[in-house]
């Protein structure tokens, strides 16, 4: 059995998932209303990652003898004055994700749930390679998001595709 700490921090985690699909569609709907398709493409298959995320919390909770609370998901709606905007907030908001997993493992060591911290392990890297992606999108926007370099920048975001993750569950 999860401590009800581990349990409500878990819960809350699948919510911020949810969210964050919800936010990076918002970001995909922004670039595909300018034409770019590429930046369309890279925020669906960002929508897609999260929801995976949100399912294997969802599925650990589960497999803990645990309920899942789900609660209302946030308008993510904003308005972006520019193409690089989307790409600064999604940097912030992997940054805000990497927090609150930090959070749920911190609370894992200290109530000595072992099992959840390594559960935990995989979303710790994941979220490096989170952060990482979103801090290569925005600098090579700075660097080439204008003219040509936009266009080519675009056609290299249109060729990601969606991997589901291949975390074991126990």
């Amino acid at each position: 059995m999860l401590q009800k700490s581990i349990v409500e921090l878990l819960n809350a985690q699948i919510n911020k998932e949810l969210f964050s699909a919800y936010l990076y569609l918002d970001m995909a709907d922004f670039y595909a209303s300018a034409g770019l398709e590429g930046f369309e493409n890279w925020f669906k298959v960002q929508a897609l990652e999260e929801q995976d995320h949100a399912m294997l919390f969802r599925q650990y909770v589960l497999n803990n003898g645990h309920d899942i609370t789900l609660s209302a998901i946030a308008d993510p709606s904003r308005e972006y004055k520019d193409f690089k905007e989307p790409l600064a907030a999604a940097l912030e908001h992997e940054r805000y994700v990497t927090d609150s997993i930090n959070t749920i493992y911190s609370e894992a060591i200290k109530v000595k749930d072992y099992r959840t911290v390594q559960f935990l392990d995989w979303f710790v890297k994941e979220q490096g390679e989170e952060e990482k992606n979103a801090e290569d999108n925005l600098r090579k926007f700075e660097l080439f998001g204008t003219g040509k370099g936009l266009y080519m920048l675009d056609r290299d975001l249109k060729a990601r595709v969606h991997t589901a993750p291949s975390l074991v569950l126990d």
